[in-house]
């Protein structure tokens, strides 16, 4: 195991935030490289932000959206453990990000285990149609309409879009804007629901 200098651990806490032993023992997985700490450090605060994910979330906000021209409405409750996160301005903004990506994105379900299994059949069944009315071999049809369902499932579930303002968030998904914000505030995040108006809808 590398024998790890004080100043490379100090120099890693600062670039990420992380506690000492978690850095030491990152750097100390990484034989010093720097770069792949980083990494290590990362992996394992999805892992902690996964098991975080069983967690009760009983607290948390309902923010609005309404665009600019007065046609689209849209609330999003998001839920956190406690009182004190979900007082939190980055929570809050957190929120209101997701809020108004929903507005520009329209998407239909929070998540995949949303998704009803006939709207996935009837899916599958259309892209496959589409495959054959294209002159596809009937041995790829299958393939295809897989490869137009995972797109359709990105574009229609909340957490796997990327948000719409992808210069603020470096193009980020909503999942990814989510888990980080789990991992900053140490508590289960969860985007419970969100319901989104527009006129003449």
């Amino acid at each position: 195991m590398a024998d790890i200098p004080a100043h490379l651990v100090k120099k890693l806490r600062e670039m990420t935030g992380a506690g000492m032993m978690d850095c030491k023992r990152a750097l100390e997985e990484s034989d010093g490289d720097l770069e792949k700490a980083i990494e290590v450090l990362r992996v394992k605060g999805q892992a902690q932000a996964a098991k975080r994910g069983a967690r009760t979330a009983s607290e948390g906000t309902v923010q609005s959206y309404i665009h600019a021209n007065g046609k689209i409405g849209v609330l999003v409750e998001i839920d956190c453990e406690t009182d004190f996160v979900a007082r939190n301005e980055d929570f809050a903004a957190f929120a209101r990000e997701v809020a108004s990506h929903v507005a520009a994105a329209a998407p239909l379900y929070v998540s995949e285990d949303e998704v009803p299994e006939e709207a996935r059949e009837t899916e599958r069944r259309v892209f496959r149609e589409q495959a054959a009315g294209e002159g596809k071999p009937e041995a790829v049809q299958d393939k295809i309409a897989e490869g137009r369902m995972k797109k359709w499932l990105e574009e229609s579930v909340l957490l796997h879009q990327t948000h719409v303002n992808a210069d603020k968030h470096e193009g980020r998904t909503i999942e990814e804007m989510r888990a980080a914000l789990a991992a900053s505030t140490g508590e289960n995040v969860v985007i419970r629901r969100f319901a989104r108006f527009a006129v003449g809808d």
